[in-house]
């Protein structure tokens, strides 16, 4: 088999960049979030509340939604609060982490008839 000049550096090329890309490609493993199970239980403990600006009611009806911590593609991400409207004959009861064996489970936010 005859090969050319421009045949064997294309192929030398080729080699190369073979060469190149597999040792790049060696640094892109994808690792699965080490702080969360499948179970909604995150072995990362929440970090501690912010402080909100609350500033003033939009009006008599509308009560504050504390911020809280929410569990986002593997971290952590402050959900800031908001006003909204209340719900007559009804309070809220806030976003909490709560303790399950060795990690924590986000209990949502909900109403609750008073």
């Amino acid at each position: 088999m005859v090969v050319s000049m421009n045949q064997h550096t294309g192929l030398a090329a080729a080699c190369l960049f073979s060469l190149i890309l597999s040792v790049a490609l060696q640094g892109c493993v994808v690792v699965p979030d080490q702080g969360h199970d499948p179970g909604g239980i995150v072995m990362v403990a929440p970090p501690p509340a912010r402080d909100d600006v609350i500033g003033v009611a939009p009006g008599s009806e509308y009560i504050w939604f504390g911020g809280y911590w929410n569990w986002i593609g593997g971290r952590y991400e402050w959900v800031p609060g908001h006003w909204a409207a209340g719900r007559q004959g009804y309070h809220w009861v806030a976003h909490q982490w709560v303790r399950q064996g060795d990690g924590w489970r986000m209990k949502p936010g909900h109403w609750v008839r008073d």
